[in-house]
């Protein structure tokens, strides 16, 4: 009788320990948070807005579901066009489309959840439309669509703007009723530094601008696009010497190799943007690469799409189709970092638009998340 009861005891006993291990984990609503707090990623806005509306929100976005929610319009800014943000995620840059154009340096709280300007300097022309830091971040461009020319300050290690900017005016026109003149619309630092590379529409060319002792020397044409192309903006291959660069007003794209001694580009390729049975008013804005360079994307105002190709190693191009931007007049767009989702600032319809991303196909289906703001034309994830 004896033994049967210690029998008992022990069945008891491993009962309740398989039970205990076996119970489901009990999630605590801190670690929920937490987990939220994980999938989310801020994004930051430049608008093109009524002078109440105007300026630089952000938003956060759920990297599972795509989602954005949370918008917070964190500060005024006349005609805040291009943003770029340091790499320490402590300031963002702005370049300002204004008559004269500008340029304004904000600085974050040391929280990282207000931003404040610091300074805001003449970007020695008009339209502020496009800026950048060098890799070093010692050095500050920006490209004027108005006058057509562009200039570079000097950063100190503060992100600071200082000293006197050094200007440069580009001359010339195109066959083009929009290249009456000059038009810079994006200025890039090469990989190395050694060169900053102006994308100018209304010459149909794309200017090489060497850099030595952080000035500007003598420019000379990286690369002489066909008359009326109207180039806008380039980007360059994760790890090749490459380049590729969208025409505004020929709705095209092309690929180019680069020769980092001599800042000059050899054209591979270019192909349309469009479907061939398309016939309508459009102009092209921005460019994208993913990160393995094995797909390109493009959008397209008017035919109000992304167009999408893959890319060989040679630097071929192939359209593998477009994809509705679901709103109007698609100014910018960007991949997130993951490079899972698209995110397209649509400025006529006020909205920005998600789209999963597959990385095998390179292909894009609308996720069906939407969110409403005035005229958005940049967007960058911090």
């Amino acid at each position: 009788m004896k033994h049967f009861s210690n029998y008992i005891v022990f069945f008891i006993l491993v009962t309740t320990l398989v039970s205990c291990k076996n119970e489901p984990k009990k999630t605590t609503m801190k670690e929920v948070g937490q987990e939220v707090e994980k999938n989310n990623l801020k994004l930051l806005v430049g608008t093109h807005a009524s002078e109440d509306e105007q300026g630089i929100y952000q938003l956060e976005f759920n990297t599972v579901t795509g989602e954005l929610t949370n918008s917070e319009h964190l500060v005024k800014e006349d005609n805040s066009g291009y943003l770029y943000l340091s790499k320490d995620d402590k300031r963002v840059y702005s370049s300002n489309g204004t008559k004269p154009g500008s340029v304004s340096a904000f600085e974050w709280n040391d929280k990282g959840t207000e931003l404040s300007k610091v300074s805001n300097f003449s970007s020695e022309g008009d339209g502020a439309c496009y800026i950048e830091l060098s890799p070093n971040e010692d050095l500050l461009a920006a490209a004027n669509y108005g006058s057509g020319g562009i200039v570079m300050y000097s950063v100190d290690q503060d992100g600071k703007i200082i000293g006197e900017p050094t200007p440069r005016q580009h001359e010339g026109n195109g066959p083009h009723k929009n290249q009456k003149s000059p038009h810079a619309h994006c200025v890039k630092f090469s990989k190395d530094g050694n060169f900053l590379y102006a994308v100018d529409l209304g010459i149909d060319k794309i200017l090489a601008y060497p850099i030595s002792n952080n000035t500007l020397e003598r420019e000379h044409i990286a690369l002489q696009l066909d008359p009326g192309d109207g180039p806008r903006h380039l980007i360059f291959h994760p790890t090749k010497n490459r380049v590729f660069i969208i025409n505004e007003l020929y709705s095209s794209v092309v690929s180019a190799d680069v020769d980092p001694k001599t800042g000059t580009f050899k054209k591979i390729d270019k192909k349309s943007t469009l479907p061939e049975d398309f016939d309508g008013f459009n102009a092209c804005a921005d460019i994208h690469l993913s990160n393995d360079g094995k797909f390109l994307y493009a959008s397209n105002r008017g035919h109000n799409s992304i167009a999408i190709f893959s890319v060989s190693d040679n630097g071929m191009m192939n359209l593998l189709g477009t994809e509705s931007v679901q709103g109007d007049w698609p100014r910018n767009f960007t991949l997130s970092p993951d490079n899972n989702f698209l995110l397209v600032a649509n400025r006529k319809t006020d909205n920005i638009t998600v789209f999963k991303r597959d990385a095998n196909t390179g292909l894009l289906s609308f996720t069906g998340h939407t969110v409403d703001l005035p005229q958005p034309v940049c967007l960058k994830f911090r």
